[in-house]
């Protein structure tokens, strides 16, 4: 009876650490581990694997709309960026331009649900 207590110990210690994991994520920066933020995870993503910044810029139209204007039209209208960037939802923002958005659902693709709630959180902190 210790054992399976110890080892529900365990389970339940492991599985909080987990959600913990999902809001801060350790880096090492010139050999000193530095805790991300979701935003700031969100951001690497927007800057690096994303290349978001080739089409929208923060606060100005460029080939795409800016993103603090693209979340205040999502926040305004209760819609779901997440469900947007999965191909799951019809865009509410420039649906005319949504054509060459759509070239870039391949690489959108790629990212995991962490990774697309990440880059959320940061469009959200611009839009603020």
């Amino acid at each position: 009876m210790q054992k399976f207590i110890v080892i529900l110990g365990a389970v339940c210690i492991f599985f909080s650490c987990q959600s913990e994991k999902k809001e801060k994520e350790s880096v090492t920066i010139g050999g000193k581990k530095k805790e991300m933020s979701l935003a700031d995870q969100g951001k690497k993503l927007f800057n690096d694997k994303g290349k978001c910044y080739t089409c929208h810029k923060l606060d100005k139209k460029s080939i795409g709309p800016g993103v603090a204007e693209i979340m205040k039209i999502y926040k305004e209208q209760n819609g779901d960026i997440v469900a947007f960037l999965k191909q799951e939802a019809a865009p509410i923002v420039d649906p005319q331009s949504y054509s060459v958005m759509k070239t870039n659902f391949a690489l959108l693709k790629t990212f995991s649900d962490e990774e697309l709630e990440a880059l959320e959180a940061y469009m959200q902190s611009v839009g603020n």
